[in-house]
């Protein structure tokens, strides 16, 4: 058994081309929710979609998001009334008292659909709609999650990161936002001074989360701040981290980052944007796998192997490189 931290496209792009090296049926997905939205009232789950799209083989992979050729006529139709309707281009980010208002779960991610400021394509909206209309009835996030899962055929077990809200603020030069308005709409352009997780302080992993923690954990190169932050800043993860066997993948290569705000994220929170960096952020990781380029000296036990994964057989390779570091590190 193993699980896997997810965020962004670093991990998806591992889980990828690990079926072969860890047996689907075997392996755990945590998924991020501090990037959740809710979008003109739907739940928008990114993280965890991008896991559920990629292992049902519908995943957009030239943009890691979305579902491959699917229409966006409502986010067209949307975008044109919101210009009809004379509102502002951007995100509109509901008042405070709204945020708090109705479904706990969104609580201070909360946006108009008018303008829709992220692309929703039409079938990824039924995805949103079902999980929203799952909530309503009822179930938590870890049930609805589980249930679309079963419904797109995925083999491993997808877990989101906790059935509570845990919203991603990025305070910048411009006032803090949401990370999907600072990442999607102002592409990451403004200066970040901090990171804040907010709710992390009352939210919990659920025991589902903390029972897959217990098993060997391979984070994959996935953001340190705002894909795995969110997670080890809810108590009890960090502890949990520390008692069993991790190994992580770097996102950069010495200092160079493979894609993604990593850098200035990791600067704005106080650690070295580098490899070096990510080490000291992940003091629970027992080793790790690095490029064969990064001659970063660590104090933990490094695999090395070509870390960059354009495909499947990429994927495999480091899949194989982490299994090779977690021998050592066990």
């Amino acid at each position: 058994m193993v699980t896997f931290l997810s965020g962004g496209t670093g991990t998806p792009k591992l889980l990828a081309g690990a079926g072969d090296v860890f047996p689907r049926s075997e392996t755990t997905v945590v998924a991020n929710t501090g990037d959740d939205v809710e979008l003109g009232g739907l739940l928008v789950c990114p993280d965890v979609d991008t896991v559920l799209f990629e292992r049902a083989g519908l995943l957009d992979r030239d943009t890691w998001w979305g579902i491959a050729g699917d229409t966006d006529a409502t986010n067209e139709a949307l975008l044109d009334l919101a210009d009809r309707l004379g509102l502002d281009d951007g995100p509109r980010y509901l008042a405070d008292d709204r945020q708090t208002a109705g479904r706990r779960l969104a609580r201070w991610r909360r946006f108009s659909a008018l303008p829709e400021f992220m692309t929703i394509g039409d079938r990824d909206r039924a995805v949103h709609l079902a999980r929203t209309s799952l909530l309503d009835e009822g179930q938590s996030l870890t049930g609805a999650t589980g249930r679309l899962a079963d419904a797109h055929g995925v083999e491993l077990s997808l877990l989101p990161m906790s059935d509570d809200p845990v919203a991603t603020i990025v305070h910048t030069d411009e006032g803090p936002m949401h990370f999907q308005a600072f990442w999607v709409h102002h592409g990451g352009a403004p200066t970040v001074a901090d990171v804040e997780f907010r709710g992390s302080e009352t939210a919990a992993p659920t025991d589902a989360v903390l029972t897959a923690l217990s098993d060997p954990v391979v984070v994959g190169p996935s953001n340190p701040v705002t894909s795995i932050g969110p997670m080890v800043a809810m108590d009890g993860v960090a502890s949990a981290l520390e008692d069993t066997t991790v190994v992580a993948v770097s996102p950069f290569v010495e200092d160079r980052v493979f894609s993604g705000p990593a850098d200035d994220l990791l600067a704005a929170t106080g650690y070295e944007p580098s490899t070096a960096g990510v080490a000291e952020a992940y003091p629970w990781a027992d080793a790790f796998v690095l490029d064969d380029e990064d001659g970063t000296d660590l104090d933990r036990p490094v695999v090395r192997t070509d870390t960059r994964m354009d495909d499947e057989r990429d994927a495999k390779r480091v899949a194989k490189a982490v299994a090779e570091a977690l021998e050592v590190a066990g």
